[in-house]
């Protein structure tokens, strides 16, 4: 792709920044409104060498991706919310065995079918704790066209440099929204390349991890011994049924992303400096607050935008830090909501609305007038 200007849909920017990115495998499933990014990468992919897979249904779309890593390729698959629901089981596979991969997930109403076609921000929690046990998982979630082209390059770095799995989420507005963009010269940016083992074949431990407690990933044909397990394992890779393995391997599994978080997040603090009240957003929902905060400054209303980009882990300390007042706005009923309860010092409202449209500005800056001294 040639440095320049560009008018693309979301869904087009995570196809074009996951190939950007290095990104040279995707097994995927067609489903609103997800299904245009595999439409671009059955275009692209062979373009520049790599392979595109229509599997049979989402649970062979992501256990093709992980075999994919486990090969050496960069892999990405994408679904909505009813795909998710059938990944997640190789998402906590992918978890256990520490495999670099990025899943899209475009979310649309819910619960069930839900709203195919329209907005929704109801999948929150589910990147977080969608398959069981305890996990750490990254979880990006941009704006604008712009942004998701750019983070895309994020959750593929992030993926490789933390062995994890990384749960790119988009909306079914910004998924089909189209808007003018910039793509950078290839080599203006960092590709981050996952870390190889240094020890020769039947020295190295696949799961010996360094002091980042990050194991570096051998690659399957390369003559090291591997066995991959969702069993509970030891450094070799073996089953070891332990309370002392479990302890072990879940720790060190959730402190590699706890260990980096202040690294991984990635915050948007909007007018936030003096505010009395600060409306947390995510996503295209933020859009409109940003106009809304604005009006309300105008009024003088001191108001100010909280956008997490980082969704997983959660950047919390953003929201420790202000004495304020805070509006959760989300297409929900209610999720990143009880995570800045949790957090927040001074009092939480929740505004929700159910799916299929955004919060307007003029719902936002109601909220915000309460404020009004």
């Amino acid at each position: 792709m040639k440095p320049g200007y560009y008018f693309w849909s979301g869904d087009i920017a995570v196809a074009e920044g996951a190939i950007f990115a290095g990104c040279r495998f995707y097994a995927g499933y067609p489903i609103t409104p997800s299904s245009e990014i595999a439409e671009r990468m059955a275009l692209r992919l062979p373009q520049v060498g790599g392979k595109f897979i229509e599997m049979e249904d989402e649970i062979g779309s992501i256990a093709a991706i992980i075999g994919a890593s486990w090969a050496g390729q960069k892999a990405m698959t994408a679904t909505s919310g009813p795909g998710i629901s059938l990944m997640n089981e190789n998402i906590g596979l992918a978890v256990m065995m520490e495999v670099p991969i990025v899943v899209v997930n475009a979310m649309r109403g819910a619960p069930s079918t839900g709203l195919p076609t329209l907005v929704s921000q109801g999948d929150f929690m589910q990147a977080k704790w969608g398959s069981h046990g305890s996990y750490e998982i990254i979880s990006y979630y941009p704006e604008s066209v712009q942004e998701t082209f750019d983070l895309i390059l994020d959750a593929f770095n992030s993926a490789e440099r933390y062995r994890v799995p990384v749960i790119f989420l988009l909306d079914a507005m910004l998924a089909h929204m189209y808007e003018k963009i910039y793509v950078p010269p290839e080599d203006s940016v960092e590709r981050v390349e996952r870390k190889r083992p240094t020890k020769p074949p039947g020295e190295q431990l696949i799961y010996e991890a360094d002091e980042d407690l990050i194991p570096p990933m051998p690659r399957i044909g390369d003559g090291y011994k591997i066995h991959a397990s969702g069993l509970t394992h030891n450094e070799k890779g073996y089953p070891e049924l332990t309370p002392q393995a479990q302890e072990r391997l879940v720790r060190r599994l959730n402190e590699k992303i706890r260990k980096h978080q202040e690294k991984i997040w990635k915050v948007e603090e909007y007018r936030t400096e003096d505010a009395d009240v600060i409306v947390v957003a995510m996503g295209s929902n933020a859009r409109a607050v940003r106009t809304a905060v604005d009006a309300a400054r105008d009024e003088g209303i001191k108001a100010g935008l909280l956008r997490p980009i980082t969704i997983w882990p959660f950047p919390y300390k953003y929201i420790e830090k202000y004495s304020a007042d805070y509006i959760v706005a989300e297409i929900n009923y209610g999720q990143i909501y009880h995570v800045v309860r949790e957090y927040a010092d001074n009092k939480v409202e929740l505004l929700p609305k159910m799916g299929g449209e955004l919060h307007t500005p003029q719902e936002i800056l109601h909220a915000l007038r309460r404020y009004k001294k």
